[in-house]
């Protein structure tokens, strides 16, 4: 979601005659996009700021937008006085305000609808994977996660102008079609005819364009993965044998305090259900070690399913407490040392098994995607299916933006493969 924000103000900006530059000292306006789901992200960012305010020039511009911004509020201005501007999340596109009005201080964090998406230009050239936002916001308020308080209640875009924003895409160079939302599978939109629209809908349609080659969509919340979504990997050819599936947690109990009310029964029954519509479909997933009063056998049990799922990739950290949350309230918070214990346990079989997978892979020839040289120059990266990163040697001049690659060599990082055609 990010990364569509930042493209899109990126975009909002040049269209009124600036141009991007990757120096902050010669920068007139500087943007940080912001992430607050983690309390070391917020640090990050005020870090950054202090960075920024002793680097630039006296009369720069620079503010922050995004989860922090909303999360922070008018309390950044205090810590920060030379601040210009504080952008939430759905306020972003406000940014014409301070470009025409430099003296002011801006501040505008409130929860609004889905206005951005009308206001914002659209790119004159779309990237190879073009990330479509479909809805904003989530619902189920997990009580670890600050999204609810940052990016709102969910709601989902009209289907109409997420299929125009899609065909847009296609038509200025997207290969790829990613759609994002906070909860993306729970999208449900009814048109004034009364037609309702999942996310099914939208990848039916979008694989209609001949241009576009490939279709994902992230993140995934277990109880919103539906029958006829599911349907769709057996159906779709278009649509990417990979899925992120977050579980959080392999423990009932704490699943209960971290109100994701579904059962692990349930979860494993969904992943049975995929791999049976589409049998060469992998699983990659989101864990939280250490969430208060998690016991040394809730980590075990969560430990016990990735085993038994045996995910190709996850994320995985440490519980952090975040304002505006039920979690951070909760007795018995885990201490650091045995959160880092518990997360270098995981992280260590986790990573066994991202290179399991990836060695198994050797021999095998799959359609890859072109995402640009790597910082030697010497060779070219590419993505998988499975959004493994693929190391090519350099071709010369013509460079297959989706190239057929047989793979030569692994490890837990990365592939090797040479471009067959």
């Amino acid at each position: 979601m990010n990364v569509y924000d930042g493209q899109r103000i990126a975009g909002m900006l040049t269209s009124r005659g600036m141009k991007q530059t990757d120096k902050v000292s010669e920068a007139d306006i500087i943007i940080l996009n912001t992430c607050a789901v983690r309390a070391k992200a917020t640090d990050k960012v005020f870090s950054a700021l202090g960075r920024i305010r002793n680097e630039k020039k006296p009369d720069a511009l620079f503010g922050i937008v995004g989860c922090v911004a909303r999360e922070s509020g008018a309390d950044a201005f205090r810590r920060i006085p030379e601040l210009n501007f504080v952008l939430g999340p759905q306020s972003y596109h406000k940014l014409p305000e301070i470009l025409e009005n430099p003296d002011i201080k801006l501040l505008n964090i409130d929860l609004g609808g889905l206005e951005k998406f009308d206001e914002l230009p659209q790119l004159e050239k779309s990237p190879a994977v073009a990330y479509i936002p479909i809805q904003e916001g989530c619902n189920h308020c997990c009580t670890y996660c600050i999204v609810p308080y940052t990016r709102g209640r969910e709601l989902s875009r009209p289907f109409n102008d997420i299929i125009k924003d899609t065909i847009h895409a296609a038509n200025t160079g997207a290969i790829e079609i990613c759609f994002l939302g906070q909860n993306v599978n729970g999208y449900k939109y009814t048109d004034q005819e009364g037609k309702t629209y999942r996310l099914s809908d939208l990848i039916r349609e979008a694989a209609k364009l001949n241009a576009i080659q490939r279709i994902r969509f992230t993140s995934s919340y277990p109880t919103e993965m539906t029958n006829d979504l599911i349907d769709m990997f057996r159906t779709e050819t278009k649509l990417l044998p990979f899925l992120n599936l977050p579980i959080q947690s392999g423990s009932q109990n704490v699943l209960t305090r971290m109100n994701r009310p579904y059962s692990l029964d349930l979860y494993i029954d969904i992943v049975n259900k995929l791999k049976s519509a589409r049998p060469d479909i992998q699983i990659s997933s989101d864990f939280i070690v250490g969430f208060p009063g998690e016991t040394d056998s809730d980590f075990e049990q969560t430990m016990e399913i990735a085993k038994r799922v045996k995910y190709i990739n996850s994320y995985s950290f440490k519980y952090s407490p975040r304002p505006h949350t039920a979690a951070a309230l909760m007795p018995d918070q885990i201490p650091e040392s045995i959160k880092s214990a518990r997360l270098a346990k995981l992280d260590a079989y986790l990573n066994d098994l991202q290179r399991e997978f990836n060695t198994s892979c050797i021999g095998k020839i799959m359609p890859c995607l072109y995402e640009g040289v790597d910082k030697t120059g010497r060779h070219l990266v590419y993505r998988t299916p499975y959004m493994q990163q693929c190391i090519t040697d350099t071709v010369g001049e013509a460079i297959p933006h989706l190239a057929q690659i047989e793979i030569t060599d692994a490890n837990k990082a990365s592939l090797r493969g040479k471009i067959i055609k």
